[in-house]
């Protein structure tokens, strides 16, 4: 609720810069949605083949922030999630449309906040017009589950671990801890 106040009391503050198609007088033609296909339960899927599924989408997601977070967090919790925990992991990541809402979720962010960069606010206040304010929404009941909960806590980073890029691959040839 602090970021969200935070950018309802510093957005009229804020140049607008770029198209969001919100004029009045917008007809809405130049607007292109292209449609995901609907996520789909996988129940006969084994396992295995579940797991490295859902490795290769988090480590393909579209987005930096989402690829290093999911694939860290894969790497560290897939192999030992029960099949139900599996199951809400590849709804999480499959079914919302907008990968900043599972990034948001998961971080518990509501975008950039104010002193979270160096350098002058003039520098950066570009990059706030890149988001609306209300684009950081409450995790949805059916995404905010024990795997949001992992999610979270991995997040935090509390050992202060150095995450600034996917981990490699070799850890899936070593035997299971």
């Amino acid at each position: 609720q602090l970021c969200s106040l935070r950018r309802q009391l510093l957005w009229p503050l804020i140049p607008q810069r770029g198209y969001r198609g919100d004029s009045p007088t917008d007809s809405g033609k130049d607007m292109l949605e292209i449609p995901l296909p609907p996520w789909q339960e996988r129940p006969d899927e084994p396992l295995d083949t579940k797991r490295a599924r859902l490795l290769y989408e988090s480590r393909k997601r579209g987005m930096l922030e989402n690829c290093i977070l999911l694939s860290l967090f894969a790497k560290e919790n897939l192999a030992r999630m029960s099949e139900e925990q599996l199951n809400r992991y590849d709804r999480l990541i499959n079914e919302p449309s907008n990968d900043w809402d599972i990034y948001y979720w998961a971080t518990g962010t509501c975008g950039h906040a104010l002193g979270h960069w160096g350098g002058t606010w003039a520098q950066h206040r570009a990059d706030f017009s890149l988001f609306s304010p209300s684009e950081a929404k409450p995790t949805p009941a059916e995404f905010d589950t024990d795997v949001m909960a992992m999610l979270r806590e991995f997040a935090k980073n509390r050992n202060r671990e150095q995450r600034l890029r996917q981990p490699d691959l070799e850890y899936l040839f070593e035997p299971p801890r």
